[in-house]
């Protein structure tokens, strides 16, 4: 028997995986963890009421509802980054920014669909693997602060969502081969939205040690890990 509230958030990058467990009275994170340890996690081993599982792909594109047509999709998304030929490309709806994200899961991994077939819902059924800018972005309605600023950072690569209010602001990628320059990218946004790292919250999707948030600490009034 699961509990009512039973999920399963699970990230999946190049370099490897980590996962969240939320059940009526508990929250409990991984860390990052290698690939070859996925048979031998009992988390992965069970189902759940509910599954969602994020891979870390650069190749994305949001655009308004009103510009989206399926027939489009890897026409619209090369001409905003690099696809192979063999590239497989999708979209999915994101309605609470009336958008759609166009993404190719194509990035030379095979992890996120070994993890999609071993970890599935009480039902039996498989989730699809989405991008992570796409959960990113459906987070954004549980943050708090009017000056709503999300990241994640792996596989040198930043993901950035930034929101006032109900109004998006920003939702990009950026190549950062360290942190220090995922930074960068983050106070370079913020500069050009105008707005002040020192009364704004920043929050990561991804685990942070405790080098990366001391460093975030010394620009921002506060940062969670979420």
């Amino acid at each position: 028997m699961t509990n009512k509230k039973d999920r399963i958030s699970i990230q999946v990058g190049l370099s490897g995986y980590s996962f969240k467990i939320e059940s009526d009275d508990a929250v409990r994170s991984s860390g990052w963890m290698s690939a070859e340890r996925i048979f031998t996690s009992p988390e992965l081993q069970r189902r759940y009421t509910d599954v969602q599982i994020s891979l870390f792909t650069p190749k994305c594109s949001l655009i308004p509802s009103h510009f989206h047509h399926p027939l489009h999709v890897r026409k619209n998304l090369s001409e905003v980054v690099n696809l192979s030929e063999d590239d497989v490309v999708d979209s999915v709806e994101v309605p609470e920014n009336a958008a759609v994200l166009l993404y190719s899961n194509s990035i030379g991994e095979t992890l996120s669909k070994v993890i999609s077939e071993t970890v599935l819902k009480v039902d039996g059924t498989k989730v699809q693997p989405l991008p992570e800018l796409f959960y990113m972005l459906s987070e954004l309605k549980n943050l708090q602060d009017y000056n709503k600023i999300l990241a994640s950072y792996a596989d040198g690569h930043l993901y950035l969502v930034i929101a006032q209010g109900k109004s998006l602001l920003l939702c990009n990628t950026f190549q950062a081969q360290d942190f220090t320059t995922a930074e960068y990218f983050i106070f370079l946004a913020m500069k050009k939205l105008q707005l002040n790292p020192e009364v704004s919250t920043i929050s990561f999707r991804t685990p942070l040690n405790e080098e990366q948030e001391m460093s975030l600490y010394r620009y921002f009034r506060n940062v969670e890990q979420i």
